[in-house]
């Protein structure tokens, strides 16, 4: 029973990612492995379309598969807040991403960037049936 255990959590580990939302690690991170950033503007509690690629896409072995050869990941989070707006932090790491690479707000927003922070490629939320789909379209940016 340990042996079967230790086995799916080995197996496990070869599909596992790691999305930062620190953009200078994202950075040095994709210079060290010679990667791009693939950067995900979210909604996650409220956006609908980002939900999907959350469940569709993102943990998907097929893209966990391509993402750990080609792209560092890195994620800007929007929860939904209750109450009281806390004021905005214009230099908190999501902000400075939006300023930069997300100003008119899409939700989910896809960019790929190389190590410096130069924009290669840009989408959104496109249609697709399969997660292998979308992979390939953004390998495609």
């Amino acid at each position: 029973m340990k042996a079967i255990l230790f086995f799916l959590m080995m197996c496990s580990a070869g599909f596992s990612q790691t999305w930062l939302e620190d953009f200078e690690a994202a950075k040095r991170m994709a210079a060290e492995q010679q990667k791009d950033i693939l950067l995900v503007f979210t909604g996650s509690d409220w956006c609908a379309n980002c939900k999907d690629l959350e469940d569709k896409v993102w943990y998907s072995e097929s893209f966990t598969a391509e993402a750990n050869k080609r792209w560092v990941l890195l994620k800007a989070n929007f929860p939904k807040k209750s109450g009281m707006p806390e004021p905005v932090n214009v230099n908190e790491t999501k902000m400075v991403l939006t300023e930069r690479y997300n100003r008119n707000g899409f939700f989910p927003y896809v960019v790929i960037i190389d190590k410096t922070g130069k924009v290669k490629g840009r989408t959104g939320y496109e249609d697709f049936e399969t997660a292998e789909e979308y992979v390939s379209m953004l390998k495609n940016l």
